[in-house]
């Protein structure tokens, strides 16, 4: 499969009536203190590229690239913008509170369809729907980062954290327990047009980035190492028991959307304990606990610790979309055990060169294609499940980079097919250009350039680049060239 990825938050709105003013993302990136502080950028998403009403257009372009799959996304707060807490449900706990089950029966999904948003569920179909009459395939992922204000409110959480009345996301079990209901919900009203589900994306962002690089813009901000781990702990209960609820109404696979990073040493044999414990708390840590059901970290010389072993959580995966940017270098560091080295890999200048003489892209991010043929080959070995790269991609707004990034980064994968590895799709981050996060509209990944202004849309070379791979199924022999970067 060839294809592009996207979120709800970050590409649906832009056009009149699109917008969603009910999620935490909504009220974190207009927050007048987070302006000031630069943790954000002030761009707001309701002027973003408007693919809730255009997603024609993007359909029409995406075949035209010869794209065959789409990996979609839901948005929980447009589904319910009110909450769901009333309808009770069955829940199961362990003997240390750990929620083992959520049943979720069909009389409760009618009093969950009394309460969503029948307009944004019959938009979804639509838009499902009109991809799917194409011929193309789905994979629909259930949370890219945001949450409904009414289960997280970031600006008030931040404020006074240990207030238990404030909606506490990730920080609180009860939110497990309603993802499972908007997970179940979802599937039974979307089910027939899906071909994959994903319960969500890169949730290391979100236990990592809102509590500990507190300065990367995502929401709380709270610096916790306990919350951070309280957070990846609900988050790996919700990704299981949303697993459960799915398989409950469909009978499609069901996986996990997770960013993988490669880490190499900095001085070889030297560092290569320092190695072997970033990649595990990097890539392996939360993947273990869905796969296995056990997953462990500690640190010498610090509190931090978790410990899991529980058999409702092993084997709750089908499938893993693998998400790959960039690398990183590691070198031992006595206090924390590892630490990761200024000049390589996400931390890089803008628009320069690494300290390995590799290109840097927009956002700083080393352009290292070894990477993905690496962390492929890991990844695989470890779990030996079926895998789609269902991001990959660069921030380049003149279109320098970007040709030789997808040609370098193909030939590596098509390296790892060779030599075995289960690859069952590419997909590129993104199609079009769209609100990145905390860094608004400064960093354009489309393959397609977006006026913000007009929301037309405008090919840039290298999606000539990726329809001549997508559609031939190959690297045309005259494109070889770019491999090297």
């Amino acid at each position: 499969m060839f294809g592009f990825s996207m979120s709800s938050f970050q590409f649906e709105m832009g056009t009149p009536g699109s917008e969603d003013p009910y999620s935490d993302w909504w009220f974190w990136c207009r927050d007048v203190e987070n302006i000031m502080a630069g943790l954000v950028s002030g761009d707001l998403p309701e002027h973003g590229p408007g693919y809730w009403d255009l997603y024609r257009i993007d359909h029409d372009l995406a075949v035209k690239l010869g794209m065959n799959v789409i990996r979609f996304c839901t948005e929980w707060s447009r589904i319910f913008p009110k909450p769901t807490y009333n309808v009770k449900v069955d829940v199961g706990r362990d003997e240390d509170g750990g929620i083992v089950s959520v049943h979720i029966e069909e009389k409760h999904l009618r009093k969950l369809d009394e309460i969503a948003n029948k307009n944004a569920i019959e938009r979804y179909r639509e838009i499902l729907a009109d991809w799917k009459g194409r011929g193309k395939k789905v994979i629909l992922n259930l949370n890219h980062f945001t949450l409904p204000i009414w289960v997280h409110d970031p600006l008030k959480l931040r404020k006074d954290p240990a207030n238990p009345h404030i909606p506490r996301g990730w920080l609180s079990d009860d939110t497990v327990i309603e993802f499972a209901k908007y997970a179940a919900y979802v599937a039974w009203r979307l089910g027939d047009l899906v071909d994959y589900w994903s319960t969500m994306n890169e949730p290391t962002a979100v236990y990592v980035n809102g509590f500990i690089n507190v300065k990367s813009g995502f929401p709380p901000g709270i610096l916790s190492v306990e919350y951070s781990l309280k957070a990846m702990y609900n988050l790996i209960q919700a990704h299981a028991r949303a697993y459960d609820a799915i398989k409950y109404y469909s009978k499609k696979p069901v996986g996990i959307i997770y960013v993988f990073t490669w880490v190499d040493p900095l001085r070889g044999d030297e560092d290569k304990e320092a190695v072997e414990e970033a990649m595990y708390e990097a890539n392996y840590m939360f993947m273990d606990a869905i796969v296995e059901g056990k997953t462990s970290l500690r640190r010498t010389g610090t509190s931090l610790s978790i410990s899991i072993d529980r058999a409702d959580l092993k084997g709750k995966i089908d499938w893993l979309g693998l998400n790959y940017y960039t690398r990183a270098v590691a070198t031992r560091d006595e206090k924390l055990g590892y630490k990761f080295i200024p000049g390589y890999g996400n931390l890089c200048q803008p628009r320069g060169i690494s300290k390995a003489g590799r290109p840097v892209s927009d956002i700083g991010w080393e352009i290292y294609p070894e990477g993905l043929y690496n962390i492929v080959k890991a990844v695989y070995e470890r779990y030996r499940l079926p895998i789609v790269i269902s991001e990959n991609g660069v921030a380049d707004e003149k279109d320098c980079l970007r040709p030789r990034y997808l040609i370098s980064h193909l030939t590596m994968l098509h390296k790892a097919l060779r030599e075995g590895v289960d690859v069952k799709g590419y997909l590129i981050w993104s199609l079009i250009d769209n609100y990145e996060w905390a860094r608004g509209f400064s960093m354009r990944f489309g393959l397609a350039y977006v006026d913000y202004n007009t929301k037309k849309r405008y090919l840039r070379p290298s999606a000539l680049v990726f329809r001549e791979i997508a559609k031939n199924k190959e690297i045309p022999e005259e494109l070889l060239a770019l491999r090297e970067i």
